[in-house]
């Protein structure tokens, strides 16, 4: 029988109704697994060991802090499959991110917490300004914040006040707002939030940009200011997939049987 590790994700990197729907989208995952004849061992980020891994045929990884990702690098590099691979939970993490994928997503400066902030002309216009922590989505709703240009010096101390060295400076793209979710391979896309979007185009967005952080689980939020221009605006690694939680474990165990099944379990 083959064995996968399922390592759930730290409470605090899922605020507010994302604790119980992170948690969910993995246990419906395991749960379509082992009715496929997975052995299943459930770890958490916070506490898991290196060798309850070892032995295992495939991590299902939702992890999302620096520690737990970097420890898991290693296993990764031995050739470890793990969904996803560490080293793209870790491009998802803003400072890497605004590099990654360049002019993927709106002007966005990677700016510190101390010191007098240089504002680079955002907000000059008028318009609001996001201002986002430089690691890890969220871990609190004041994590994300849309400010005029007179606030932002006041939210930077507030930032480094609790802690965060830098944060992402990224300009508003005026529209409705359009949240989707897929499976690398394709055989999973939903989006919602929109009456009216090209999905061709918003489809193309979404997974060219999962492929350059090289995600296979992932969602994401973009803006839509033309129905036909979708504008990314956030891609993170494996989602709730909340409004399509049953459909979305039962595409994620199918790619983990099309693509693992017939390794030669350890």
């Amino acid at each position: 029988m083959r064995k996968l590790v399922a390592l759930y994700r730290q409470a605090s990197y899922s605020p507010n109704q994302h604790r119980t729907n992170d948690t969910a989208i993995l246990d419906a995952t395991v749960a379509e697994l082992e009715a496929l004849d997975w052995s299943v061992v459930r770890a958490n980020e916070a506490s898991f060991e290196l060798d309850e891994l070892i032995d295992a045929d495939l991590v299902l990884n939702m992890c999302q802090g620096p520690v737990a990702s970097e420890r898991l690098l290693a296993l990764e590099q031995s050739g470890l499959p793990i969904i996803n691979p560490p080293s793209s939970v870790l491009g998802c993490h803003r400072h890497r991110m605004v590099t990654i994928l360049g002019d993927q997503i709106p002007r966005t400066a990677i700016v510190p917490t101390s010191g007098d902030p240089e504002l680079d002309g955002f907000g000059a216009d008028g318009r609001r300004v996001w201002i986002k922590r430089g690691d890890v989505h969220a871990e609190r709703a004041e994590d994300v914040v849309s400010l005029r240009r007179e606030e932002i010096a006041d939210a930077l101390r507030a930032f480094a006040a609790r802690g965060i060295a830098r944060v992402a400076m990224q300009e508003h793209i005026a529209g409705p707002i359009v949240k989707f979710y897929g499976i690398v391979d394709g055989r999973f896309f939903k989006y919602y939030d929109a009456e009216h979007v090209d999905e061709e185009r918003l489809k193309a967005l979404a997974f060219a940009a999962a492929e350059r952080l090289g995600l296979v689980v992932f969602g994401g939020d973009v803006a839509c200011p033309e129905p036909d221009r979708p504008v990314l605006i956030d891609l993170n690694d494996w989602p709730s997939f909340a409004p399509y939680r049953a459909e979305a474990a039962r595409h994620i165990a199918g790619y983990v049987t099309d693509n693992f099944s017939r390794i030669p379990s350890k």
